[in-house]
């Protein structure tokens, strides 16, 4: 049975879900959160379902293995194709990014036009459009890809000219047509500032990662696991711990990420 103390356990493909762990620390800084970024298989947006499934099931496992009273995937891919599977087979809430954050564009949105980027493959999962239109089926959804968001995020370049430019080329469909944008990637929060400039002040930008946060803390809450803790972040990956830092202080601040375990994650 898990207690109040229990860590909150987050996985991800990679760095992306740093931006869900942040969010979470400054919402409820009495938690220990453990974050697992499967490294060695990122990204997980050009896996068929079935490997997805398989990739976010040992994630969980391990995750478990640390007696977590609470998973969050961190990860639009697997909260898109996996989540409905593996919430049927363990006993502990998982909660995913994509619902609080159709919640949260459906509350936002004044006009019933909401705009909605990720990578590809959470585009063309129209996971998104599904969950936004379960809430409120009257609603417009306009959907588009942003690839180059990641690696710019991932690059430190989130307020970069040239994040900019991309910015300019990929909203151009929306200007003019939404009110709300979700940022259905967990990366792009960091672009957040570049975006809000070339939609202009009209448009609210709808973070998941925020809304996420809050769903943790209204479960959490409702199930008397609210910690009382001193709160600590503790991170694991499937590959490369060093590069994972380097990339991983561009998302929380240099020296956040302090030391980063490796772990075989075949054998969970």
């Amino acid at each position: 049975m898990s207690d109040k103390s229990s860590g909150i356990g987050i996985f991800d493909s990679g760095v992306g879900g740093l931006t869900v762990l942040q969010s979470i620390k400054k919402r409820l800084p009495k938690e220990t959160l453990i974050y697992f970024g499967d490294t060695a298989r990122v990204p997980y947006g050009t896996k068929s379902t079935e490997t997805v499934t398989k990739f976010a099931r040992q994630d969980i496992h391990f995750l478990m293995s640390q007696g977590v009273k609470m998973i969050v995937a961190a990860c639009n891919t697997a909260s898109a194709l996996a989540l409905d599977t593996l919430k049927k087979e363990i006993d502990i809430p998982i909660i995913g990014v994509i619902e609080p954050g159709a919640k949260g564009a459906v509350a936002a949105s004044l006009n019933k036009k909401i705009g909605v980027i990720g990578t590809e493959a959470t585009i063309n999962s129209d996971a998104y459009s599904l969950a936004i239109r379960r809430i409120d089926k009257y609603i417009s959804v306009v959907s588009h890809a942003c690839p180059l968001f990641v690696p710019m995020a991932e690059e430190g370049w989130g307020e970069h000219r040239i994040a900019k430019i991309a910015a300019e080329e990929y909203l151009s469909v929306m200007k003019g047509k939404v009110d709300t944008i979700v940022l259905g990637c967990t990366h792009y929060p960091l672009l957040k500032k570049t975006i809000s400039k070339v939609v202009g002040k009209g448009v609210t930008l709808v973070d998941s990662a925020e809304e996420t946060a809050k769903e943790v803390e209204r479960c959490l809450a409702e199930l008397n696991l609210l910690s009382d803790g001193t709160g600590a972040s503790i991170f694991y990956v499937s590959d490369n711990p060093n590069r994972f830092k380097l990339v991983g202080d561009n998302f929380l601040g240099n020296g956040s990420i302090g030391r980063v375990d490796k772990i075989d994650i075949d054998t969970f």
